[in-house]
């Protein structure tokens, strides 16, 4: 993307240095500009926005209304496509933020120092402009509840792919299956936006059960074209109250010729708990079944000690809020470096979820992790670019 077409906002309540970053950003080819002079002015001037900005750049420290709470609302009201923090910021405050904006669906960019400089901008955007593909994925989409459903009924739900690699050998050994709504109109619906409304109306069983039959339907055509891959799919909390799924998912992979042994079942550490027995007992039966079973997004949830103790897991799945940036920043390896510890004393297959930087690589091969997934190895792809997208991977180094 054209720095020229991108809209960035700065919310900075003094007016010299506000002035100060508009410059910067139109010797950089930045046209379109907003500008807020303190959190509550910023707010209404991106309420009455008929497009989203790419990025609102944030002050933390202003008086009334501070960075934090202006983000918070911005997350919150979805105003913008992603932020970035302007403060000489303690790491462990970002990380909050982060995990706040994440929460709502919104990316943080990161953060850069006072003063501002050309330089610091630049980086800056480049991380707006390597992600910018996927960004599209979580704009606003109107639609209907019952549009919704219909699209779920009529096919129009369907799982995008991204490669898992090993990091000894950068070997392509799997993917995970992600939902995308792929609308008659051409555009692309990201799951952030209509996954919880499914979830909400009850339809849960539906789009896990959609996932795992078109993930193995494409597992089957790779497998047939001498392609060996495994096939991760997320499971709905809400499907772990399901007894009836067990018999579900065996049925569903027998259909397509595919080995429980080739699947493994994505669960967020904070659905297990929701109906314990009930869950627990579902669990076993797919482990015992031979699927295997993953404690997604680990380090997120507030029982993940416990769940690991109780749940016949075999892969532990490190979030990506972690991986992004850890070789840089102490707290965050400090936690990868622990889950990675954790997982070998209890043989578990780890996975690092949001590998977007050789230093982040090399720092988690260092570690003794054993997969890489993110935007280093590829983007997620329709099932029928996959094959492409493997052949385009190239090993850091090589």
């Amino acid at each position: 993307m054209s720095w020229s077409e991108l809209q960035v906002m700065v919310v900075e309540d003094h007016g010299f240095q506000r002035r100060i970053a508009l410059r910067l950003l139109n010797e950089l080819g930045v046209e379109r500009t907003l500008e807020g002079a303190d959190g509550l002015h910023a707010l209404n001037v991106l309420r009455q926005q008929s497009t989203l900005p790419d990025v609102v750049l944030v002050d933390l420290d202003m008086p009334g209304m501070d960075g934090v709470e202006c983000i918070g609302l911005i997350a919150h009201e979805r105003l913008a496509r992603s932020v970035a923090v302007v403060s000489a910021l303690d790491p462990a405050l970002l990380h909050t933020v982060q995990s706040m904006a994440r929460a709502y669906g919104l990316r943080v960019l990161g953060s850069v120092e006072k003063p501002l400089t050309r330089e610091k901008l630049e980086v800056l955007l480049a991380r707006f402009d390597d992600h910018v593909g996927e960004a599209k994925d979580e704009s606003k989409a109107d639609f209907s509840v019952p549009d919704l459903v219909a699209a779920l009924q009529q096919g129009q739900i369907v799982p995008w792919f991204q490669p898992q690699v090993e990091f000894g050998n950068g070997k392509v050994v799997g993917v995970e299956a992600l939902a995308r709504w792929e609308r008659p109109d051409g555009s692309v619906v990201g799951p952030v936006l209509f996954v919880p409304v499914l979830e909400r109306e009850g339809y849960a069983n539906l789009l896990t059960d959609c996932m795992l039959e078109q993930g193995c339907q494409w597992l089957q055509r790779w497998h047939q074209s001498g392609m060996r891959l495994k096939l991760s799919v997320n499971v709905s909390p809400l499907a772990l109250a399901d007894s009836t799924a067990a018999d579900r998912y065996q049925a569903i992979t027998e259909n397509y010729g595919i080995l429980p042994e080739d699947v493994v079942l994505e669960i967020t550490e904070s659905s297990v708990m929701s109906d314990a027995a009930r869950g627990l007992g579902l669990l076993a039966r797919l482990r015992l079944k031979g699927f295997g079973l993953s404690i997604d997004d680990f380090g997120t949830g507030y029982s993940s000690l416990a769940q690991l103790a109780q749940v016949p897991f075999t892969e532990l799945k490190i979030d990506k809020e972690f991986v992004f940036g850890s070789h840089a920043q102490p707290r965050k390896r400090a936690m990868v470096e622990a889950s990675l510890d954790l997982a070998h004393k209890l043989n578990l297959v780890t996975v690092a979820e949001g590998v977007e930087t050789i230093e982040d690589w090399q720092m988690l091969a260092e570690l003794g992790c054993d997969i890489a997934q993110g935007w280093l190895i590829g983007r997620p792809v329709p099932g029928s670019e996959l094959q492409a997208a493997v052949a385009r991977w190239r090993r850091p180094g090589n």
